[in-house]
């Protein structure tokens, strides 16, 4: 019989975005993985009481996903989390990778909420037609291929989502990012933050894409920047499928055809 090794995506943080599936995930592993700070939020809530944790910083991901294969190997049940979802910029593909040769580990992806579906929300529906995910983290990638991630999705005209907008190392990528994109858009272009999604802290605010070239965020915001079709209707970021909304009765056609 395999063993069991779960990558589980947590969303925020907050117990209330925990999808089910994650939630008994995590019930049934016997220890957990996972980045310090993803580590500390699950011991904060005191939600898993009686399991190990074994956590590392940043940078140390390979070394923590080996870890996890090899302690799962051994027949442990093992949960390494993400926060968001495990898919979207987290685990899944390593621990998929290190886990190649290892054919007695059962590996789950187990979905998490990302912070471009959690961010969304509370600004409105900003990712409401096609869009884009982009990161601004140089760790991975080179800065050159970013910028023509960011020009492709621009010139197409669709949403973007901006994860990693910036950090302390990184303090001009966003504005670097906004100058690509507001040759496409203007800097009239509707945009809006959101910071510490589902945790203490949270903020979010509407803003332009010139505003944005200025802004001061960090690792923990994710920045919306919407299409031609995206509007402000009573304070929401809105980019609309081209509904045909009959105002009299209430009754709206969309524009699948």
């Amino acid at each position: 019989m395999k063993s069991k090794l779960y990558v589980v995506g947590i969303g925020p943080g907050d117990s209330r975005y925990l999808t089910g599936e994650a939630a008994q995930a995590l019930e049934e592993a016997e220890l957990i993985v996972g980045y310090n700070i993803y580590v500390n939020i699950l011991c904060e809530q005191k939600s898993y009481p009686g399991k190990e944790f074994y956590s590392t910083g940043m940078g140390d991901e390979v070394d923590r996903c080996r870890y996890a294969v090899e302690q799962a190997e051994k027949g442990r049940t093992v949960a390494v989390i993400c926060s968001g979802d495990a898919g979207v910029y987290g685990m899944a593909s390593l621990v998929l990778s290190l886990a190649e040769k290892h054919n007695k580990v059962d590996i789950t992806i187990v979905p998490g909420i990302t912070a471009a579906l959690s961010g969304a929300a509370l600004l409105g529906a900003p990712i409401g037609n096609d869009f884009a995910v982009i990161s601004l983290s140089t760790a991975l990638t080179p800065w050159e291929r970013i910028e023509k991630r960011l020009e492709g999705a621009a010139g197409a005209d669709l949403a973007i989502v901006l994860y990693n907008p910036m950090s302390r190392h990184r303090p001009d990528t966003l504005s670097r990012a906004c100058a690509i994109i507001s040759e496409h858009t203007g800097d009239d272009r509707v945009a809006g933050y959101v910071r510490n999604i589902g945790r203490s802290g949270e903020e979010h605010s509407l803003t332009t894409v010139g505003e944005l070239k200025n802004a001061k965020l960090d690792m923990f915001t994710t920045v919306f920047i919407g299409s031609s079709d995206t509007n402000v209707i009573n304070g929401k970021m809105i980019t609309g499928r081209k509904y045909e909304v009959e105002q009299d009765t209430g009754i709206c056609r969309d524009d699948r055809r």
